[in-house]
């Protein structure tokens, strides 16, 4: 993946590497990365989770963190109980002038739902836009630039990753699939693909809760029976439960395509992580099938 080709690409929009004085942090990465397409050269964003080497479930918050925060326009934290540091870094200093987005709020779930949210195409645009409102709030003389990023968000740099949703949900909906963790299941909605791993299996690897015996065991079974088609693994959370798992799938020839919280590498645009991933699964879905592996182009 090319990180900055994407937004390399915007044309008329300008480029995208001198920031103003609106200072965006997000949390996640996940969610940065969407806010730095939004702002292109109207906007610095940093964030805070970036190295998809890191587990965001179990980050521990430096002073440096804090400092982001407080000085920061517009801040943007998953919420759902899955950034629970952030939320105590943004109410121990919360200024005025601070737009806070609390992505969890936003959609109006609470915790309890999954919160991997940005694997919801849906949800994706939908947090754009609050976003991007929040962006133009701050930097009014900007408007006509912001919103076109946000159009242009949405029709090009997304153009490919809604090409290949659109397509394996038309060519492989209903397949069932296996996955190491939640993170998985909102795209796997959007999909149409039917998600068979135990849901308990699911939320305990992704909450750091104990894999039941019964679970684990009807996971195993699906592996062997060959009842599921593609195992996706979630490589920034893996347990010897889940290592074990993507073992078995690999011996029984299934394929393992993996799937990250952050984007991976670290410099990768939203767009081209998931296009990437999305890309792998389509393939990875289309040999069984006697389908051409290249999709949704």
């Amino acid at each position: 993946m090319v990180a900055s080709a994407t937004l390399a690409g915007c044309g008329a929009l300008g480029p995208t590497s001198h920031p103003r004085g609106v200072q965006v942090v997000a949390a996640e990465s996940t969610w940065g990365s969407i806010a730095t397409a939004l702002a292109g050269r109207a906007a610095g964003v940093t964030s805070i989770i970036a190295n998809p080497a890191v587990d965001p479930h179990s980050y521990e918050p430096e002073a440096a963190d804090a400092r982001a925060f407080a000085q920061a326009n517009v801040a943007i934290l998953n919420g759902l109980g899955y950034d629970t540091w952030a939320s105590r870094l943004l109410a121990a200093d919360a200024p005025a002038n601070r737009a806070t987005i609390n992505v969890g709020h936003v959609l109006g779930l609470h915790d309890g739902a999954n919160p991997h949210r940005w694997y919801s195409p849906a949800d994706v645009q939908r947090i754009a836009d609050v976003i991007s409102a929040a962006l133009v709030a701050a930097e009014p003389d900007q408007t006509g630039y912001l919103r076109a990023r946000r159009t242009w968000f949405s029709t090009t740099a997304l153009a490919r990753y809604n090409s290949l949703i659109a397509a394996i949900r038309a060519e492989d909906r209903g397949v069932p699939v296996g996955a190491s963790e939640s993170v998985f299941a909102p795209m796997a909605t959007a999909l149409g693909l039917r998600l068979v791993t135990p849901g308990g299996l699911l939320r305990a690897v992704s909450d750091g809760g104990d894999v039941t015996a019964g679970d684990m065991a009807s996971a195993q079974s699906q592996i062997a029976s060959h009842a599921i088609r593609v195992w996706v693994l979630n490589t920034q959370n893996t347990t010897p439960n889940v290592n074990i798992l993507t073992a078995q799938a690999r011996a029984a020839g299934i394929p393992v395509v993996s799937m990250t919280e952050t984007p991976d590498p670290a410099d990768a645009s939203f767009a081209d992580w998931q296009t990437h991933q999305l890309a792998a699964l389509a393939a990875a879905l289309a040999p069984t099938s006697g389908r051409p592996e290249q999709r949704g182009t």
